[in-house]
């Protein structure tokens, strides 16, 4: 199943740089048989159990190949989204270099392979030093990103072909998390511990929108001037731009000082994996959200951004103002939900 998703996200990234439509559309026609094997798998796990009731390091085996089995569908499916965003490009021009794609395709693989060999060795410090890699995914994607919105701004790139290729960026940069859970996995395997996530001292909320310059701003403004203990909001944008001025000089009007805050992407957000709530203010920022299953609270706020809106200076004002308004509820509600639920007294 392991091999079957390496080759699968090897022939994706080279449909992608070579343009090679057939090997596309046999990428995305095999994902059928990683889903074969994800069935078959999870009938002999359960068959396991129930035949041989394992206990310890027997059950945690078995209970950790049922995790890794889910972790390898799903890059099974990553691959075949890349493939799919092969084909929508393929046909455009101008194509941007693949050169980062290349090291940061190569990169999942490598970290995939060694994940696996991690698992079926019963290697922890393999883990170990696998899951460490997972912080150059990141970066390389961030630049990707860059590169790519700046060739878009220069006309050098196809309008068409920006979000397809931020998508393939996306899907290896996944590879590589999922690669760092089947690590977790492999050291709980070994040492029967769950690793630790960072951030669980406080309720992490992260509003996600495109660019990182009006919404998400103001909803960390307003988040952060509640004053609610133990509650951290943050702002991230898919493709970050600098703060709207109009955004400053409105917020400034009700209080909110957001002058010294800095777009960013979702990457700069300090274990942004690990926020309990992220909230999409856009509809591109959906595709932040991980995959199911997930313990993240996804959520999504439809809210229009004022900074798009086109007419007198007194239709943008009645529009942050009306962004304000439902953003500063919404808030307020969740932050009362939170702190109403009985399981927030346990663990925030």
């Amino acid at each position: 199943m392991a091999d079957l998703g390496e080759r699968a996200l090897t022939a994706a990234l080279q449909a992608l740089v070579e343009r090679n439509r057939q090997l596309a559309y046999t990428v995305i026609l095999r994902d059928q048989y990683i889903d074969e094997l994800e069935i078959e798998l999870d009938r002999l796990c359960l068959e396991f159990l129930v035949r041989q009731q394992p206990v310890a390091g027997p059950l945690r085996f078995v209970f950790t190949t049922t995790k890794i089995n889910k972790e390898l569908e799903r890059i099974g499916d990553y691959a075949e989204s890349i493939a799919r965003q092969a084909l929508v490009v393929s046909g455009l021009e101008p194509q941007p270099s693949y050169a980062r794609f290349i090291e940061l395709g190569n990169l999942s693989v490598h970290m995939l392979h060694d994940a696996v060999q991690a698992f079926l060795n019963q290697d922890a410090d393999l883990a170990l030093r696998t899951a460490a890699i997972e912080e150059r995914a990141n970066v390389l994607r961030n630049l990707i990103n860059a590169d790519l919105a700046s060739l878009s701004q220069a006309g050098k790139l196809p309008a068409e072909a920006l979000a397809p290729l931020m998508t393939v960026a996306r899907r290896f940069e996944r590879v590589t998390d999922q690669a760092k859970n089947l690590c977790e996995e492999v050291l709980y395997l070994c040492t029967g511990e769950f690793i630790r996530h960072p951030g669980a001292e406080a309720f992490r909320i992260l509003f996600i929108d495109g660019r990182n310059a009006c919404l998400g701003q103001m909803a960390e403004g307003i988040g952060n001037t509640l004053g609610v203990p133990r509650f951290v909001f943050s702002s991230a944008g898919i493709a970050p731009c600098p703060v709207d001025s109009r955004a400053v000089e409105f917020m400034a009007t009700k209080g909110i000082d957001i002058s010294r805050h800095a777009a960013r992407s979702i990457e700069q957000v300090p274990n942004w994996k690990h926020y309990q709530v992220l909230i999409a203010l856009t509809d591109e920022a959906r595709d932040a959200f991980p995959p199911p299953p997930t313990k993240t609270i996804c959520l999504t706020w439809p809210v229009k951004d004022p900074t798009e809106i086109e007419g007198a200076t007194g239709d943008t004002e009645a529009a942050f103002e009306s962004a304000y308004q439902f953003l500063d509820t919404h808030i307020r509600e969740l932050v009362r939900a939170i702190l109403d639920n009985p399981a927030s007294d346990r663990k925030p």
